[in-house]
């Protein structure tokens, strides 16, 4: 028999849901028609778009950086909290609850830094039914010149009493939305943890300017002819939302159950968000640029790589990679790798000799065919030299009648004279070359056994400072 599926239920802080999938607080959740369609395409959990005191939104609200052909890689918003009535969001909360019971519904709330007024909403996003509370201290414009937002969560000791304020009304679990706009992430997520908080979310969007239209001189997004700094968010960030969860959850007095935000497009981006210690994942971007169904995929991926890694829940592997992530000065300073170009399968651009010779250590060379110069091995052409030398090995689109007769270029596609080949004893193993090269896995890199007994920074200078060293 084969084994049952994985269960990818969670209970998070005390708030149940089918899956660790949840739309963040953002355009896809302003309304209820819109969070329970996305319940119907398989969305465990909704955070409401943050209510509060009603606002006017401005037009246009929106701006994007496009790299590489990928449209939204880094996204940028100036748009404010919920501009429908107060009353309205909350019936509506009252109505997906008694719809989707089994679903997540947590609201998001910011208002004045005042007892009276978080008490206030707490009271009414309860009684409308929600799961659960995210505090937002993270938005980094418009709101933050109102004093709040990320005004709040820039300050560790505003942020601590008013999640003390929420937790002396709360019923249901206080979750804390962190601005990653701060010197050091784990200073707020101490003091509202001394605040009372069940639960964090990271990382809120960084405060940004996307680009200028060089014909106007005008920011975007242009209202007007004048525009202001907003809330970067997308794909682009995501390298940035992982440390941070990382930091959080890798200090003992920071650590609260959390939930990832920033990037996450894909299971795999959710994979390594749970690795890190999340226990779920909200997602913006993503269904704002392809749509609500993005979550089918992001189930299956997620349920068939746990079934390859024969994890029955998502508690097997959450936090697993913490422990994996350490100081500088813990890495073992004897751990060689080397670059191995698998000729096989080069194209012959040599990407990988340019970049190795104008931004990294000048250890990959064409000198299969050419050899060292005057046959000293230490001496080596560089790349100017070598376009000198001959058109027949400057890097060309490949076209096969400007290619050598194929007897001639045996055993390889590409001939000879364009493979790079690389200097085992100069290079440093620092992964360029194989970033850069568009082949994968034409270039892999390879541990070297260097017969030595590992050892850190941290210990070779302490070795030294005691005599003991080398």
């Amino acid at each position: 028999m084969s084994n049952p599926k994985p269960d990818i239920s969670v209970n998070f802080a005390g708030i149940h849901s089918p899956n660790p999938f949840w739309l963040a607080s953002a355009p896809p959740t302003n309304s209820g028609e819109q969070v329970m369609r996305a319940f119907d395409a398989g969305w465990g959990g909704a955070v409401w778009k943050t209510i509060g005191a009603q606002v006017t939104n401005v037009s246009s609200r929106y701006s994007s950086i496009d790299w590489s052909g990928q449209r939204m890689m880094g996204f940028n918003n100036i748009e404010l909290i919920s501009d429908r009535p107060l009353e309205d969001n909350l019936h509506e909360i009252t109505e997906v609850k008694k719809r989707y019971p089994k679903h997540a519904v947590v609201a998001s709330l910011m208002v004045e830094s005042k007892r009276e007024a978080w008490h206030t909403i707490v009271q009414q996003a309860e009684d409308a039914g929600a799961d659960g509370l995210e505090l937002n201290f993270g938005c980094p414009h418009g709101m933050s010149e109102r004093g709040m937002g990320s005004a709040v969560g820039q300050v560790p000791e505003y942020a601590e009493m008013i999640t003390a304020w929420v937790k002396e009304k709360a019923k249901t679990p206080v979750i804390v939305k962190l601005t990653p706009n701060i010197s050091d992430i784990r200073a707020v997520a101490h003091a509202v943890k001394r605040g009372g908080a069940d639960a964090l979310s990271a990382i809120n969007t960084i405060n940004s300017i996307t680009g200028i239209d060089l014909g106007t001189l005008i920011p975007s997004p242009n209202v007007g002819g004048k525009s202001s700094h907003g809330g970067y968010c997308g794909p682009a960030v995501k390298p940035i939302a992982l440390n941070m969860v990382h930091q959080v959850m890798s200090d003992p007095d920071a650590a609260l159950p959390i939930s990832g935000i920033g990037g996450i497009a894909t299971w795999r981006d959710a994979a390594e968000f749970f690795l890190l210690g999340a226990g779920t994942v909200q997602v913006c971007t993503a269904a704002m640029h392809y749509g609500y169904r993005i979550v089918e995929d992001m189930i299956d991926g997620l349920k068939n790589w746990m079934a390859e890694k024969h994890f029955d829940t998502v508690e097997d592997f959450r936090g697993l990679t913490i422990p994996k992530i350490t100081e500088w000065k813990h890495l073992d300073l004897n751990y060689k790798i080397v670059a191995h170009i698998d000729e096989q399968k080069c194209i012959g651009c040599d990407l990988c000799y340019t970049a190795c010779w104008d931004g990294a250590h000048q250890c990959i060379h064409l000198d299969r065919v050419s050899g060292p110069i005057d046959g000293h091995v230490e001496l080596h052409r560089k790349p100017a030299e070598v376009e000198a030398m001959s058109k027949a090995i400057i890097a060309v689109t490949p076209i096969p009648k400007l290619d050598p007769p194929k007897a001639l270029q045996e055993p390889y596609a590409t001939p000879l004279a364009r493979i790079p080949r690389v200097d085992e004893t100069e290079c440093v193993g620092c992964n360029l070359c194989s970033l850069v090269c568009p082949v994968e896995d034409c270039i892999t890199m390879i541990e070297v056994k260097t017969g030595l007994p590992s050892e850190s920074w941290e210990e070779r200078t302490a070795a030294t400072l005691t005599g003991k060293g080398h």
